[in-house]
């Protein structure tokens, strides 16, 4: 199987699983856990429980956090290509948990705003390059995500791109984010990020209207499950069955199991791409955390 470089944030989550009814001005019961996160660190995480060999390029601070968060990458088997930034902070994301699963995110995205082109090793030839959308949004890590872009295509590696959130994609602006991602292999929107993408309602449309700019385009619709569209098929798979805890990384583990099963598989049956994919976000949305 083809080794995989990630680009992405690594940071530290802290999940607060809300209880009772809204207290404005009060107290309102919670369960608040700790864990690693960051959309490619996770992406890496569960690519590296798959088999794959990968490598997660990153930034962190020179504090406590920055050290953990490395030591469990190296823990679960990725390659950290990580540098530490010099009076930093790691980057902290509050996941906020209503009843359900549903979540908000407040991000401060510390040390990983100063990724650079130098932070990013180019996938070996025949390799895969994954670019978490996040990077795309802000100008230092901006930089670093173009030149992986271009340094994987002319490498000859495949690429895939998640557009990451609908909120700051909005404010980097679709058709910016579409000319940016042209080259890659895979985008791999939710439906609404896929809505934004392309104007279209349906989500079956949005992927359609994706694959006729990319080879292949994948949507997740949550308890729907994910749709693939290249330019022969239109593929829909149900979601696995799971009683959902918290969605926070359902999509980073989705991305994960699919591009597991698609690499190892490139001429394979999309059902079994999706199929894997969807069982690894069942394997998350059913505790807490995004691991």
């Amino acid at each position: 199987m083809p080794g995989v470089v990630v680009v992405g944030d690594l940071a530290t989550d802290v999940v607060v699983l809300l209880g009772g009814a809204p207290a404005p001005g009060s107290d309102r019961p919670a369960v608040i856990r700790s864990h690693g996160g960051g959309a490619g660190a996770n992406v890496a995480v569960h690519l590296a429980t798959l088999g794959v060999p990968v490598t997660l390029a990153g930034c962190v601070g020179d504090d406590a956090a920055g050290t953990a968060r490395v030591a469990e990458l190296a823990a679960a088997g990725v390659l950290p290509a990580v540098r530490t930034v010099p009076g930093a902070a790691t980057g902290t994301v509050v996941s906020l948990v209503e009843p359900g699963g549903q979540r908000s995110m407040l991000a401060d995205r510390g040390a990983n705003l100063a990724l650079t082109a130098a932070d990013v090793p180019v996938p070996a030839g025949g390799g895969h390059l994954h670019l978490s959308g996040y990077t795309l949004f802000a100008p230092g890590p901006r930089a670093a995500a173009l030149a992986a872009l271009a340094a994987a295509r002319s490498a000859g590696c495949t690429v895939s791109v998640d557009p990451a959130s609908t909120g700051p994609l909005a404010a980097h602006g679709v058709e910016r984010w579409l000319a940016d991602t042209a080259g890659a292999t895979l985008v791999l929107p939710n439906a609404d990020e896929a809505r934004l993408l392309t104007g279209c309602a349906d989500p079956a449309a949005a992927a359609r209207a994706l694959a006729a700019r990319h080879p292949v385009a994948v949507v997740t619709l949550g308890a729907d499950g994910a749709l693939w569209a290249d330019a022969a098929r239109l593929v829909h798979r149900p979601a696995h069955p799971a009683a959902v805890v918290d969605t926070t990384g359902a999509g980073d583990a989705f991305a994960a199991g699919l591009l597991a099963a698609w690499l190892a598989a490139p001429d394979g049956d999309p059902s079994a791409a999706l199929d894997a994919g969807l069982a690894q976000a069942a394997t998350v949305v059913a505790r807490p955390g995004a691991r």
